[in-house]
């Protein structure tokens, strides 16, 4: 079965539409422009270390580049943190006016009446804005992982290196998910402002609220020490941010050998070591799971949404 030119090449002219329109914007160059200087304070100060004195890091050296993303020096948050905290500022703003803003142009119905298929505008939207955010968050982190080579002297392990590009792949699909939840009140709203608003009121309540209401759901209950802290990861895991920063952890922290908390009959008779990459990934396959599935599910309900909602001139 072969696939018509004809009919393919319409698509990726509206995909280089939207990678054009969203890299114009001064939205984007803000975005741009504020995570590229909250994170160059942490990474120089991080590199600077490295470079005079590699022993005030760690007394362990070894993974030396994982710890350019996660180790904090003097009071300033680490890679994966700012990283985590702002990526999803980043989905959120590609994504929140990406039907509504075409409809109040009366862009969407001219768009529409051409002839070629309706889902081709909500998929280019999503394609577009995607390539958008791989293109920024493989060009941020091999960026720092340029500045490390240059500081070390020294190129990477090949663990170091897969580990850091399992980890910006899963960063593109956290962001992906504020993406796709951002096009879906963007179908759902007609006014930009109601949708952003949603949208951040969400990411909000995930990334601060949240575990505040789990810590007090959980203390509230008579449960011993062990028990409650294994509830206390269940009800977080509900959290995408909550999964996002345990995936990113285990993996660029290979030490970790466990998620949640373990008994002490548990922890008994074990050897510290590290984790082989295989492994740490077996570790977090369920958050991993989680992320892609609550990404796909976000994009299966706006593209439902588009599909069945009713677009007049």
């Amino acid at each position: 079965m072969t696939v018509d030119s004809d009919t393919v090449r319409p698509f990726w002219v509206m995909v280089q539409k939207e990678i054009s329109d969203h890299v114009r914007s001064w939205r984007f160059v803000i975005l741009v422009a504020l995570i590229v200087l909250t994170t160059s304070g942490s990474i120089y100060t991080i590199l600077s270390v490295i470079q005079d004195n590699p022993a005030q890091l760690s007394a362990d050296t070894t993974f030396l580049y994982l710890k350019i993303f996660t180790e904090s020096i003097n009071n300033l948050p680490p890679f994966i943190t700012l990283i985590g905290f702002l990526g999803p500022l980043v989905g959120i703003a590609l994504g929140f006016d990406a039907v509504n803003a075409e409809r109040d142009k009366g862009t969407l119905s001219r768009v529409i009446s051409q002839p070629i298929p309706r889902d081709y505008f909500i998929n280019s939207k999503f394609v577009g804005a995607l390539i958008v955010i791989f293109a920024l968050i493989f060009a941020l982190g091999f960026l720092v992982l340029g500045l490390g080579i240059l500081y070390v002297g020294l190129p990477p392990a090949a663990e170091e290196l897969l580990r850091i590009i399992a980890f910006l792949v899963f960063t593109c699909v956290y962001v992906a998910f504020w993406l796709n939840l951002g096009i879906t009140f963007s179908i759902v709203f007609r006014q930009s402002s109601t949708s952003a608003l949603c949208t951040l009121a969400i990411w909000l309540f995930f990334s601060v609220f949240y575990s505040m209401l789990v810590n007090f759901l959980v203390g509230a209950t008579t449960y011993s020490n062990y028990a409650a802290r294994t509830l206390t990861v269940m009800l977080s895991r509900i959290s995408p941010e909550f999964l996002f920063n345990e995936l990113t952890t285990i993996l660029l922290t290979p030490s970790i050998r466990s998620l949640g908390g373990l008994s002490f009959e548990q922890v008994s008779g074990t050897i510290p070591s590290t984790l082989p990459l295989g492994q740490s990934m077996l570790l977090v396959w369920p958050n991993i799971t989680a992320l892609v599935a609550g990404t796909l599910i976000c994009f299966g309900i706006s593209y439902m949404l588009f599909m069945n909602q009713e677009i007049r001139a």
